[in-house]
């Protein structure tokens, strides 16, 4: 029997201590410690990777302040835009969706697809059809407005720019994705990221969190991971695969292959981000190159809930 274990963020980039109330803070805080134990707590039943993986995105999808879900940013025509991504690590089999709108929780509609075992990825109506016909929770678009969100979306307008989700500034980058990476008793590993996006974005712009390989990727022979950073580098470097490829093919272990990847591969690029990560041996590695990144995880031996570098 494998020891469970689970790693969750949610996004990473210009994150500090100098601009977070103690009071924001401990809101993060307590949202990332909601998301991990529930997680952790079907991993401790003896739950699949799975549904830990998909139990602990809901639980930061439906929390405002994340970038996910009810958090979402708004996109240039005032809509909330949203992409998932799923992967099993058991038979690599994965589900993805993106530019869905109203759909109250993602992930839920990726793991769904994933579940049919037939298309792997959908986009926007149809992907919003196939939500009601799986019967899928549906909100109103004002279950998504967030007054924090409405005024970041004012500001892009100002300029009419696409921005990363910020605090303040167009300087003051944070990507807002949320994800989740686990492995069960029996060994299976299992990884999923969703998002809203960037504020203001245009076109159907999609970034790297619902494509497999990307932002998202898991195989039981290796690792899962699960991304949040600046998507167009992101999907340029096939940031989760290569980290796998790392391992299978170069011989290297998790935190080696993670450090290549983030700290060298993506530095290079200027590709500012982080992602979670965890083996066939239930090892996670967290590795950022930005200020910051909202992260936790937890095994039987150790919990750690982390913002700060």
């Amino acid at each position: 029997m494998t020891k469970p274990a689970i790693a969750i963020h949610g996004g990473a980039g210009t994150i500090l201590r100098s601009s977070m109330t103690p009071q924001r803070e401990q809101q993060y805080t307590d949202a990332l410690r909601q998301a991990l134990h529930t997680g952790y707590g079907i991993l401790s039943h003896g739950g699949t990777a799975l549904d830990a993986v998909e139990a602990a995105i809901k639980s930061l999808e439906d929390c405002p302040l994340f970038n996910a879900g009810k958090g979402s940013v708004y996109n240039n025509a005032g809509q909330h835009e949203m992409d998932a991504g799923i992967m099993s690590g058991k038979d690599i089999s994965a589900g993805a969706v993106s530019l869905i709108r109203n759909v109250k929780n993602p992930i839920a509609l990726a793991r769904a697809l994933m579940d049919r075992r037939g298309h792997v990825f959908l986009c926007g109506e149809g992907a919003e059809v196939f939500a009601r016909e799986v019967g899928l929770a549906v909100e109103p678009d004002s279950y998504f407005d967030t007054p924090f969100r409405y005024e970041q979306w004012q500001e892009a307008k100002k300029t009419d720019s696409s921005f990363l989700d910020h605090n303040v500034t167009v300087s003051d980058k944070k990507f807002g994705t949320v994800g989740a990476v686990a492995i069960d008793s029996h060994g299976d590993l299992a990884a999923g990221t969703s998002t809203g996006g960037m504020t203001n974005k245009k076109y159907g712009r999609i970034g790297d969190s619902p494509i497999i390989g990307a932002g998202t990727y898991a195989n039981n022979k290796t690792c899962a991971i699960s991304c949040t950073g600046h998507g167009e580098l992101f999907i340029r470097s096939v940031v989760a695969y290569d980290v796998s490829c790392l391992i299978e093919y170069k011989g290297m272990t998790l935190a080696e292959a993670c450090h290549e990847v983030v700290m060298k591969k993506l530095v290079a690029i200027n590709g500012e981000g982080g992602l979670i990560a965890i083996d066939h041996l239930g090892n996670i590695q967290m590795p950022f190159n930005s200020e910051g990144m909202y992260r936790a995880m937890k095994n039987p031996d150790a919990e750690l809930i982390a913002i700060y570098k």
